[in-house]
């Protein structure tokens, strides 16, 4: 099977967006997956949505390189925040040739699912207008903890750019039966988060993000049967979201960028 491979802002948390887009190239990926959103966490390379030199230099990366963006992150659904603040990101995300918006639940009450919905459609009704679907994640740390929880949300909004966005992480760490999977319409996948993980999991909030954050493995280093998940979704590009503060420290963040894909295609091209 022939996959396209996407380079994600979290594996090379440090680089500004035109960084992150040399450093695809050079290391052979066919996208770019840029945080056009900034969340203000350490290390992160800061890059405000209305920095248009910032802009001006990514569209030039991309359009030297050939390489092509293919979702922005992080819409974040929060208890106090207006999705409107995301509408400058999106127009600029469009501009660049983005496809999709990444988006994930902070809320801390439980009892907030309505809420959830309603800000939910209300981001893929903004990300509409520019083209983007919106994929919810459900790191297993966050508000929506698994697939089930996701699933609702969006089937619920009912929107038609809505979408599910799977990380093989949080598959591992929320122990999600892969025929859950089977179950959602395949027209939910749009792109596919890719990395490995050691078998056992952390029976903390810190130890799950210490892992997700610092932490991943390279694919077919760990425990994660990627032939099983695949086999249950459409052919979609995948999207290497490694962070490992190790490898980076040793390697670089090219170097380390140009493992997480090889090893990738080399564990997949085996089956």
């Amino acid at each position: 099977m022939q996959y396209q491979f996407s380079l994600a802002h979290l594996t090379v948390l440090g680089c500004t967006p035109p960084e992150m887009t040399y450093i695809a190239a050079r290391a052979g990926y066919d996208f770019v997956s840029l945080r056009l959103m900034p969340m203000r966490v350490p290390g992160e390379a800061m890059c405000q949505p209305l920095d248009q030199q910032i802009i001006r230099k990514t569209k030039a990366a991309l359009f030297e390189t050939g390489i092509k963006l293919l979702d922005i992150e992080l819409a974040r659904i929060l208890a106090d925040s207006d999705p409107r603040q995301y509408v400058p990101a999106m127009e600029q995300g469009a501009e660049l040739g983005a496809r999709h918006v990444i988006a994930s639940a902070w809320t801390q009450d439980r009892g907030d699912r309505d809420f959830l919905v309603e800000r939910y459609a209300e981001i893929c009704d903004l990300a509409k207008a520019f083209g983007l679907t919106v994929d919810l994640e459900f790191p297993t740390f966050s508000r929506l903890t698994n697939l089930e929880e996701a699933a609702d949300i969006v089937r619920t909004a009912g929107r038609d750019n809505g979408g599910i966005l799977i990380d093989t992480l949080y598959l591992h760490l929320s122990r999600i039966s892969l025929d859950e999977i089977s179950a959602l319409p395949t027209g939910w996948f749009h792109f596919l988060h890719l990395s490995d993980t050691s078998k056992a999991i952390p029976n903390t909030r810190e130890g799950m993000i210490n892992i997700a954050r610092d932490n991943r493995l390279y694919v077919g280093e760990g425990c994660i049967d990627f032939k099983a998940v695949l086999d249950r979704l459409p052919v979609i590009p995948l999207s290497i979201e490694l962070p490992n503060a190790e490898q980076v420290n040793t390697l670089g963040y090219e170097e380390h960028a140009r493992r997480c894909l090889e090893t990738a295609k080399r564990h997949l091209e085996s089956f």
